[in-house]
């Protein structure tokens, strides 16, 4: 049975006729195959394809009506040719673009009505271009701002709405900054924090409503806050603070409950 994919249709659905295409030629040449590597076809793999074993016809097609032509076309023409592109109607040509031209061009593209466009352009401006996206309405060209904005501004973005633009923040910050990120809403976000703070800050963490936040500043807080830990309700945060102050103390348990692992030691013999 012929599947879609095995048909070789352009782009308005019509089977394609090698005899009538302009790059016919390139047939005997084998520079082309149907079904395979078309710039006629309708799939943009065997476009990318085309293109692929033809570089140097890409910039006769960066005018082309259907936008795959285009799109895959731009990632083989000259790099000279594809400023016209950037105000292309698609928004696939104009992120096949913003891969290629030098940052300094992408700056109308910053508020781009598509956030795939805006994403990439995230991924490549600099400096003041970055620092003004980090505004951007969608979360992730958000994060992908918190990820390479310079350190020394991240404290801009500790608020952010979204808190995996937070833990990123948390993350990468200055430790001298991060105190104020202990009371965040976000529990994987004040995680993040109690991994980095000081031993001597992490005080103010040790009653979060978060049993990993308690558990990561057991494990880190210094040993004069420790005694306090070791009434937690959660089994693993005692444990961990038993061990740490290197005692056998046991917290009561309700009748038929199990032994802690240091309740459970192997006598010497």
């Amino acid at each position: 049975m012929t599947t879609d994919i095995d048909e070789a249709r352009d782009w308005q659905g019509q089977p394609i006729d090698c005899r009538e295409c302009p790059q016919r030629a390139l047939l005997e040449a084998k520079r082309c195959a149907t079904s395979r590597a078309c710039v006629q076809d309708r799939y943009a793999r065997r476009i990318d394809r085309f293109f692929a074993w033809n570089p140097g016809l890409a910039n006769g097609h960066l005018n082309h009506p259907y936008f795959e032509v285009r799109a895959v076309a731009a990632k083989y023409a000259d790099v000279f040719h594809l400023l016209p592109l950037l105000k292309d109607e698609d928004e696939t040509v104009r992120w096949s673009v913003a891969q290629r031209l030098p940052p300094r061009y992408l700056r109308e593209l910053k508020s781009d009505a598509h956030r795939e466009v805006r994403i990439r352009v995230a991924h490549r401006v600099e400096g003041s271009d970055l620092f003004a996206m980090r505004a951007d309405e969608d979360y992730y060209v958000r994060m992908v701002v918190a990820r390479r904005l310079g350190v020394l501004l991240l404290e801009l973005m500790m608020n952010d709405a979204e808190a995996g633009v937070r833990r990123i923040v948390a993350q990468r910050i200055g430790a001298g900054s991060l105190p104020p990120m202990a009371t965040d809403p976000d529990a994987e976000v004040r995680l993040e924090v109690a991994r980095r703070l000081p031993a001597e800050q992490l005080g103010s963490l040790q009653r979060d409503p978060d049993c990993r936040v308690r558990y990561e500043v057991a494990t880190r807080v210094v040993d004069g806050r420790l005694p306090a830990m070791l009434g937690d309700v959660d089994p693993m945060v005692s444990e961990m603070a038993r061990l740490r102050l290197g005692t056998t103390h046991t917290r009561s348990r309700p009748p038929g409950a199990p032994k802690l692992m240091s309740e459970q030691r192997a006598p010497i013999p």
